[in-house]
């Protein structure tokens, strides 16, 4: 009896002990649009990277992390998370900002620490954290740069990515940037963030318009479609085309001084991996990360372009 009496005691300490480690232990959940394109590709690659690297120097966490090919399964993954894992913060990259915006909110309010990336949520102050790019400025450095090649003015067209806060924030800064200067947008239109979806916007906008200077593509993934419609089409009014993000094609492209591919403007997919370490760090340490962190863009020319190509890297 007694023999039988020690099993069951120690059987219980090693329940009481698990019990214990799974209350030690916190869950970070990681939900980010799935590889649709090009940047959406670098930030899936540094987001694993960065959840591997932290499980290692942050035995105390866990990490689930979710891909969402839409922003109906983003808020499944959400919310499947808060009901299975229990997680302790959220860091999100919405899909979309409106339809995003309700189930996060609903985290923030259930005591959940939320950071949120890139594309801002539709109502501000909800999260604890904010990690972007300068949206405002991507949209300043590129049309100060259009501003610069095209100082007689002339007549663009302008591919928005998906509705998002941050297009809103892109396109209000080149607009800003380009008032007063002649330049005149012709057409405009959501490319999505997506080289096939861009291909066909560029082909209605050349069969529309007989006259266009220039092309701001405000991304390199649309900046790819753009120019294949334009090649297609073998129009010749077309000088340059803008993209952004920093891909390594358009970087390569600066670097050897193609005229069709002036420029860039750097947004690194890589800063997932900055939000998912201050989030780590505000899950285990008393250093205050809450608030913005801001990653500036650059414009890459010929002159510096060396600085921002990483052949190896997977955008």
């Amino acid at each position: 009896m007694s023999y039988l009496k020690t099993i069951l005691a120690g059987t219980a300490a090693i329940a009481i002990g698990t019990v214990a480690m799974a209350q030690d232990t916190k869950v970070i959940g990681v939900s980010i649009p799935a590889a649709t394109h090009g940047w959406a590709g670098g930030m899936n690659f540094h987001a694993q990277e960065a959840i591997e690297r932290l499980e290692e120097v942050y035995p105390d966490l866990d990490f689930v992390l979710a891909t969402a090919s839409d922003a109906g399964k983003q808020v499944n993954d959400i919310e499947d998370m808060v009901a299975t894992r229990n997680i302790s913060a959220l860091v999100v990259l919405p899909f979309e900002s409106d339809p995003i915006t309700p189930p996060v909110q609903s985290v923030a309010n259930s005591g959940v620490w939320v950071t949120v990336v890139d594309r801002g949520l539709s109502i501000p102050g909800i999260e604890d954290l904010y990690v972007a790019g300068d949206n405002p400025g991507f949209g300043t450095v590129s049309g100060e740069f259009m501003r610069s090649q095209m100082p007689d003015g002339g007549k663009i067209v302008v591919l928005r990515g998906i509705p998002t806060t941050i297009d809103n924030e892109r396109v209000a800064g080149f607009e800003a940037a380009i008032e007063g200067s002649g330049i005149e947008i012709v057409g405009m239109e959501h490319g999505n963030w997506n080289r096939d979806d861009s291909f066909n916007v560029m082909q209605d906008f050349l069969s529309k318009y007989d006259q266009i200077d220039a092309v701001w593509a405000s991304d390199d993934d649309m900046a790819v479609g753009v120019l294949a419609a334009i090649e297609a089409a073998d129009r010749q009014d077309v000088k340059f085309v803008l993209g952004g993000a920093g891909m390594k094609e358009m970087v390569k492209r600066v670097m050897d001084g193609d005229a069709m591919i002036p420029a860039d403007v750097t947004y690194p997919p890589s800063m997932i991996a900055t939000a998912i370490e201050l989030t780590a760090v505000g899950m285990t340490s008393t250093a205050p990360v809450s608030g913005t962190f801001t990653i500036g863009s650059v414009l890459v020319t010929p002159d510096n372009a060396a600085q921002f190509y990483y052949p190896d890297s997977p955008f």
